[in-house]
């Protein structure tokens, strides 16, 4: 059994306008390939909720900040047909740039407000590209439902957001972020740690994780950051990006633990950046 890989819009119209006439609904993945655990987590998700399922496979130049970081991306095309097909996704839909950005490509979705601070703050147009990328790929797909891990938090309420403010028919539906039996959250870039590295990657987790049951028994949140980045840096880390206590439902941040809350990291490993996320409740 072989997962259907279409390359054109063409193509997968024509296979869409096929699926819709027999009642279908519709659901996609997007992601940039070098799939994971996570990701087939998303495809078993969408599988439960739709009866055809595109997963996408575009890694988008207009979200990366370095032409280097865009260039060491991971690109396993036939080893993510690979992990599909036993799944029974339906299609894997991965277009060139020439698809998505034909020649004289000049529109950018912006999105202001949650794609503020965070990681918005340290990589500047990346929720831009994001935002572009992924209307486009609603509007090819003429998706019912959506899927996102919540491992990108930021980057779900990004997504919500824009199909929200510009009425796209798409439901966007969060999934659990999955981890490594040490806590590590999966990730692409996970593949970039060295075996030292890997091995001091889950403290990110841990103190998330120790800083948020603080933050839940009453604990103040100022302190508490600031003992979660001492705890980050003494594991190893070379740095810490950011660590912050922000609304779940508008990434806000908070003084107080007055509302549902996450508490949100970025820090860096040698040359890979983390990214990690956990609900205080």
């Amino acid at each position: 059994m072989s997962v259907q890989i279409v390359r054109t819009l063409a193509e997968l119209r024509a296979t869409i306008a096929a699926w819709r006439r027999d009642g279908a609904v519709i659901a996609v993945v997007p992601t940039m390939g070098a799939l994971h655990e996570g990701h087939l987590s998303l495809v078993r998700a969408a599988l439960g909720r739709a009866d055809r399922v595109i997963v996408t496979l575009f890694v988008n130049p207009k979200q990366f900040n370095s032409a280097a970081d865009l260039a060491a991306y991971p690109r396993t095309e036939d080893d993510d047909a690979a992990k599909l097909a036993p799944l029974g996704a339906h299609m894997l839909y991965a277009p060139d740039a020439q698809e998505i950005y034909p020649e004289g490509f000049a529109t950018t979705v912006s999105v202001s407000g949650v794609s503020e601070g965070l990681c918005g703050a340290f990589r500047p147009g990346h929720f831009d590209g994001v935002a572009t990328v992924v209307a486009k790929l609603f509007l090819q797909t003429g998706a019912d439902l959506a899927f996102f891990g919540d491992k990108d938090f930021q980057q779900l309420l990004v997504v919500r957001r824009m199909a929200r403010d510009l009425d796209l028919p798409v439901e966007i539906v969060a999934c659990p972020t999955v981890r490594e039996a040490d806590g590590l959250a999966l990730s692409s870039r996970n593949v970039r740690l060295s075996p030292s590295q890997r091995a001091k990657a889950p403290k990110l987790a841990e103190a998330l994780t120790a800083a948020a049951r603080r933050l839940a028994s009453g604990a103040r949140p100022l302190s508490t950051l600031d003992d979660a980045r001492t705890a980050i840096l003494a594991a190893g880390f070379d740095r810490v990006e950011y660590l912050e206590l922000r609304s779940a439902d508008d990434l806000a941040t908070l003084d107080l633990l007055d509302r549902p809350a996450r508490l949100l990291v970025a820090a860096w490993l040698g040359h890979t950046r983390l990214i990690d996320n956990v609900e205080v409740v």
